[in-house]
């Protein structure tokens, strides 16, 4: 399969791609039931294995294992996005795990210019690294992929300086641009129309950026869209229900979660 180049030709269809955060495997292959694409979360995935935030605790050999159990669970035609941070480092390791990803069937990434320590995009205290650092590891990612759709993240806080670094890299060959934790439909406008190369939205259940629907970023001209944690939010909210009725009931309630067939039927599809 060309997962590359398949991500690549969809993107230029007008409807928006529509990407959901998952934590596992298992989520995974929920979450295509319902739509095109899913997006390998760090976030999710350093909640999910550790229970810890998101704040670089996340390493590129995780990141493999989790994108190696995450492809081989979901269909070929489904859509795989990996954020891979801030490339775990230098450009020589970011480099070398680009081409590992592209491997295992991964069709896109997504590549932050946080400086270390790291963290969640709709986190407070995230510093940048300065733009010519950050051009020595896009470039060296865009050099060592074949196919791979890149997409290249700022997390400036200002929108001015946040489209300033968005059209740089698109001058250096980023397929795909996006500003992180944005405020407003207005500001997605002022990028959309600030660059040539397709634009990506993040969305987080609470986060910083209010919640959008389909029709108003497609005619902001925005391509993709990310939902990042909404199968671990609803997994929580979830679990806790159940449980609270199960302290209630002193049994396991008979509403409120799938049963054993409902289970095996997900993971008996193929």
């Amino acid at each position: 399969m060309t997962y590359g180049k398949d991500f690549r030709e969809r993107i230029t269809k007008p409807e928006l791609l529509q990407l959901i955060g998952v934590y596992d495997a298992f989520s995974g292959r929920l979450a295509e039931k319902y739509f095109e694409g899913v997006f390998l979360s760090g976030f999710g995935y350093v909640a999910s294995a550790h229970a810890l935030q998101d704040i670089g605790f996340l390493s590129w050999s995780d990141l493999l294992a989790f994108a190696r159990s995450l492809r081989s669970a979901i269909r070929d035609e489904t859509y795989l996005l990996v954020d891979v941070d801030d490339g775990f480092g230098n450009e020589s390791v970011a480099a070398t795990v680009i081409p590992m990803l592209e491997r295992l069937g991964v069709g896109a990434v997504m590549i932050e210019d946080q400086k270390r320590p790291r963290k969640c995009g709709h986190f407070e205290g995230k510093t940048l690294l300065p733009i010519d650092e950050y051009l020595v590891k896009l470039k060296a990612v865009l050099k060592s992929r074949k196919d791979l759709f890149v997409i290249a993240r700022t997390d400036a806080t200002d929108i001015e300086e946040g489209i300033r670094r968005a059209r740089i890299y698109e001058e250096a060959e980023a397929d795909a641009v996006m500003v992180e934790a944005v405020n407003s439909l207005d500001e997605i406008k002022q990028l959309t129309s600030s660059v040539s190369v397709p634009v990506m939205v993040n969305q987080l259940g609470g986060g910083k950026s209010p919640s959008f629907t389909v029709e108003e970023l497609e005619k902001a001209g925005v391509s993709l869209v990310i939902y990042s944690t909404p199968c671990l939010f609803a997994a929580q909210k979830g679990i806790e229900n159940y449980l609270t009725d199960m302290v209630k009931q002193g049994r396991l309630p008979e509403e409120g979660a799938a049963t054993l067939a409902d289970f095996m039927a997900v993971l008996d599809q193929d």
